[in-house]
């Protein structure tokens, strides 16, 4: 991976447009404001992701700068360069991109950002929470192997917390509606249920890792070593 030398290339001179929480809420893109934003801290670490609002404020005060990854080559850009490039990708790469569309102007998306001043390390471990857990077990019921929608699943402690079982990545699974209740508060074996897999820690996100599925996510395995998938989402 080789790093552009030319940072901030001159296009048309614009001034930075203006930009506010109420001209992003006005955006008209779904696809754009549905996007998330991968941050990198000063040193170039995966350090979590974030919505795309948020990293548009970010850039806007000159916290953050945007890195754009083509062709094994990333280049650095500031919030007015990157609002100039957006206005001539707007023209010839429509649809290299997801898009805001404000009443003045239109924004590309950038897939990373940089922290300019943030050089704090990436936390080593996955938090364990319901949005992980459904994440780790791609929403599918890990006693009957179903799919569902997260509205119809709950966590289930593999060995109840009534016979001593705690919080863990190692206790915690996804489970329907139908098969919690079948199981009660019994473990798998005096419920006669099986799990179809062994709960375990991820050793990554699965939030990022399930982005990662999708093509226009990427550029993010450049800074995603494997040391550093336990980025936190916001």
């Amino acid at each position: 991976m080789r790093r552009s030398r030319q940072r901030k290339p001159k296009l048309n001179n614009i001034a930075k447009p203006a930009l506010s929480a109420g001209a992003l809420a006005a955006a008209t893109h779904p696809d754009g404001l549905d996007a998330k934003v991968l941050v990198l801290n000063k040193l170039y670490m995966a350090f979590r992701v974030i919505t795309v609002r948020r990293a548009f404020c970010l850039l806007y005060r000159d916290q953050a700068e945007v890195i754009h990854v083509e062709d094994g080559v990333f280049a650095n850009y500031d919030f007015s360069t990157w609002a100039e490039l957006s206005e001539l990708r707007s023209e010839f790469e429509p649809h290299a991109h997801d898009w805001i569309h404000t009443v003045r102007y239109d924004l590309a998306v950038p897939r990373i950002v940089r922290l300019l001043g943030y050089d704090r390390l990436p936390a080593q471990r996955v938090k364990l929470n319901r949005r992980n857990l459904f994440a780790r077990d791609r929403s599918r019921c890990q006693y009957c192997g179903k799919h569902y929608p997260t509205s119809e699943l709950s966590i289930d402690h593999v060995h109840p917390r009534s016979q001593g079982g705690k919080d863990t990545w190692e206790n915690l699974v996804c489970a329907c509606i139908r098969c919690n209740a079948r199981k009660g508060g019994r473990t798998p074996d005096q419920a006669n249920m099986k799990l179809i897999c062994t709960p375990r820690m991820p050793r990554r996100n699965p939030m990022i890792a399930m982005r990662l599925t999708n093509d226009k996510y990427a550029v993010w395995k450049t800074f995603l070593s494997e040391a550093y998938w336990s980025v936190e989402l916001k």
